[in-house]
């Protein structure tokens, strides 16, 4: 075996590395070369990193890849909420320094649920370094915001102790596998290490409280919805959506309105739901290599 033989089987080694950000310590996965064009990729509720694991030695090959755990979640330190508010603006926060202690300039965002209003948070602090997105079952758009958030819009607009504890359901472990398995046409897909990684986080003492502080922080993302369509409309980055459309969480009316804004849009609804990499993996790195062939 030659050398040559080797080294595309390296680039597809995945690291596993945690920096200090402040007080907190961040984990993050990488993988690819180092002069490889960079995707950063944003995980949703409850998950981690974790939810690209597959995807990340998949697209080695092709760029650098860094999956970060937010604060709260996955591997990453889960401070206090007496020192730490939990909230998009700072996790948001968090990301822009993991980016700028990695040396990370300019890339390409794949954001999922959380990860969409916090990657296009910072695509509206820094346009300039944003060179596409992927875009899976993540909302920018009212439309998108449907039956599901109606209890959560109730709290938002009443943050008291009984509509905070009737959220509670959603930090619990039936309600995690549900995300996982609604909208699935075929169960034996999935891999159950995942709501049980996901779950056992969760149920860390104070972990459900600090979930709760994130649903409610949602509301901010709402009107910062106009800034992230108008960074949609003046920079016009390449966007890639591929989106479970069985997804009742994230419905695919929050995927259509992206046409309004964006010119060079590639729009995929898959037959699953709201974790779609779970079983649509393959086609979904494929179409980015495909997409980005000739963008990057």
């Amino acid at each position: 075996m030659t050398t040559a033989d080797v080294l595309p089987e390296l680039s597809s080694i995945v690291h596993y590395n945690t920096v200090r950000i402040g007080d907190i310590d961040v984990f993050y996965r990488e993988a690819g070369s180092k002069t490889a064009p960079v995707l950063l990729l944003l995980h949703g509720f409850p998950t981690s990193s974790n939810m690209f694991r597959n995807l990340i030695p998949r697209l080695a090959g092709t760029f650098r890849v860094i999956a970060p755990d937010y604060p709260g979640y996955g591997f990453s330190g889960m401070p206090d909420r007496e020192d730490f508010s939990y909230t998009f603006e700072n996790i948001t926060n968090i990301v822009e320094q993991l980016v700028a202690t990695l040396d990370v300039r300019a890339y390409s965002l794949y954001v999922m649920d959380y990860g969409a209003p916090i990657g296009y948070r910072l695509a509206i602090r820094h346009p300039e370094r944003i060179e596409g997105l992927i875009v899976q079952n993540g909302n920018a758009y009212d439309e998108g915001l449907l039956e599901f958030w109606d209890p959560i819009k109730k709290y938002w607009g009443d943050a008291s102790a009984e509509n905070r504890a009737a959220l509670g359901f959603l930090t619990a472990a039936k309600a995690t596998k549900w995300q996982y398995e609604n909208g699935v046409g075929d169960l034996s897909q999935l891999d159950p290490t995942t709501w049980t990684l996901d779950q056992a986080l969760m149920d860390r003492p104070g972990n459900g409280d600090i979930q709760l502080d994130m649903l409610y922080d949602y509301r901010t993302n709402v009107p910062l919805y106009p800034q992230f369509q108008e960074f949609f409309r003046k920079y016009q980055p390449p966007t890639l959506i591929v989106w479970g459309k069985n997804d009742y969480i994230f419905p695919p009316e929050g995927a259509t309105p992206y046409k309004r804004d964006l010119l060079k849009l590639e729009t995929y609804l898959l037959d699953t739901g709201h974790f779609a990499l779970e079983t649509h993996g393959e086609e979904i790195a494929s179409r980015i290599e495909h997409f980005f062939q000739h963008r990057l």
